[in-house]
């Protein structure tokens, strides 16, 4: 099988700031500026972008409060380890999709939901609303109609997580699940359940969750979440997907 990387573009910026933002983020993000690597100088940066040094600066900022990148005294703009990097920055998960997302990313993106959205089920479970159950079953019937590797089908998915997470009351939950919309289309549409029998399995459990939601049973509601998460984490691992070799950019660092 060959190995590929995964794009999903994004909208892009509107205003010259955010979108020099955008395309320094997404370089970072794709490790053509590799952690601890110093940035050009303002002149080389305002001449790539063509674009004034105010512009450039306030895109530095930005960077620099989203984790990417940090200003030193007498050593300039140098881009910070990855563990720095705000990932529920809803721009920061946006350049993760225009840079190319792999395994590591659609794991992490698991993990996070795993620690989530089983409690989010099950505190739907106890206090959802009479509108919150029918914006379920009509993601859930929604889900039916559509093709299984159809766009219609990953928003359904999505719109019924996006109504567990609404329906638990938790406005955490609630603001995460918004955070990450983006991140989970994108790993729904990898996650595709192409194969007959993947897509009865996926219907079948996610009416589970609807139906444990609506009947107020907060166990089988996260029991059923938690089978949901982990039935797409193993048909992820049936699609190869790798990063693409960066082309290192140019630093301030090698001179190159």
């Amino acid at each position: 099988m060959t190995s590929r990387i995964v794009v999903i573009p994004t909208r892009r910026a509107h205003s010259n700031h955010a979108e020099v933002a955008r395309s320094i983020g997404v370089d970072i993000i794709a490790g053509r500026y590799a952690e601890g690597t110093r940035l050009p100088g303002d002149a080389e940066m305002i001449a790539m972008f063509g674009v004034s040094r105010p512009v450039l600066r306030e895109s530095v900022k930005t960077l620099v409060a989203k984790g990417l990148l940090t200003t030193k005294a007498r050593v300039g703009t140098v881009v910070r380890e990855r563990a720095a990097w705000n990932m529920f920055d809803a721009d920061v998960l946006a350049w993760h999709l225009d840079a190319g997302i792999d395994k590591r990313f659609l794991n992490d993106l698991a993990e996070i939901r795993l620690a989530v959205e089983p409690r989010a089920a099950e505190l739907a479970a106890k206090q959802r609303s009479e509108e919150d159950v029918a914006e379920l079953r009509r993601s859930m019937e929604r889900m039916r109609r559509e093709a299984s590797d159809s766009v219609g089908f990953a928003d359904a998915d999505l719109a019924l997580h996006v109504a567990v997470a609404r329906a638990s009351g938790n406005l955490f939950m609630r603001s995460i699940g918004h955070v990450i919309e983006a991140a989970l289309r994108a790993s729904f549409l990898l996650s595709a359940p192409v194969e007959p029998e993947d897509r009865d399995a996926v219907l079948l459990w996610h009416q589970k969750i609807v139906d444990a939601i609506a009947a107020g049973d907060a166990e089988a509601a996260s029991e059923a979440m938690v089978f949901v998460i982990h039935n797409g984490m193993s048909r992820h691992e049936d699609t190869v997907i790798e990063t693409a070799p960066a082309e290192v950019l140019p630093s301030a660092d090698t001179g190159e």
